[in-house]
């Protein structure tokens, strides 16, 4: 068990940044961030003893990732939303990024948060430049469907930020 442990803690510590790239796919605040990223951090504990290595451990990672944020994201669309206003500008603080690269990040953020939890599934894997084979497995779809489904995405993505 204590193998495991550690075995999972640096499987974990390594690849922690895919976990904290989903929340911030499918959360809108950093209190619902911090709640996301403990929720997918127990699922993948949960479930570690069941991989069998058969993929990369980080694909392994990115679908339980995304199968519990789209889980908590259905569950959470039958409650009333409210947004704390303080929260909805997104602050980044980056010497790398100008204001208009800032300002086209948001309007990318915001309208991926408009898209269906497939799609921002779909785009958050593309902007991670996985290829379309490990996005179907990812996902648990075929490769042709996964191609097809990332035209449609596109599309929406882009009568969103043209509109």
């Amino acid at each position: 068990m204590k193998n495991l442990e550690t075995k999972f803690l640096l499987d974990f510590e390594n690849n922690q940044n895919i976990v904290h790239k989903v929340c911030r796919i499918y959360t809108t605040d950093s209190d619902a961030h911090k709640d996301l990223f403990q929720e997918i951090t127990i699922q993948l504990w949960k479930n570690y003893s069941k991989f069998r290595g058969d993929s990369k451990f980080s694909t392994w990672m990115y679908r339980v990732a995304l199968n519990t944020a789209i889980s908590l994201y259905r569950k959470s669309s039958k409650r009333i939303k409210t947004e704390d206003y303080s929260d909805i500008e997104y602050k980044i603080q980056s010497v790398e990024y100008d204001d208009n690269q800032e300002l086209q990040l948001k309007a990318l953020y915001a309208a991926i948060h408009q898209l269906n939890d497939i799609d921002k599934a779909l785009i958050f894997l593309y902007l991670e430049d996985k290829p379309f084979k490990e996005i179907s497995i990812t996902l648990g779809i075929s490769d042709i469907n996964a191609r097809v489904k990332m035209n449609r995405a596109k599309e929406k993505l882009r009568t969103i930020l043209l509109s």
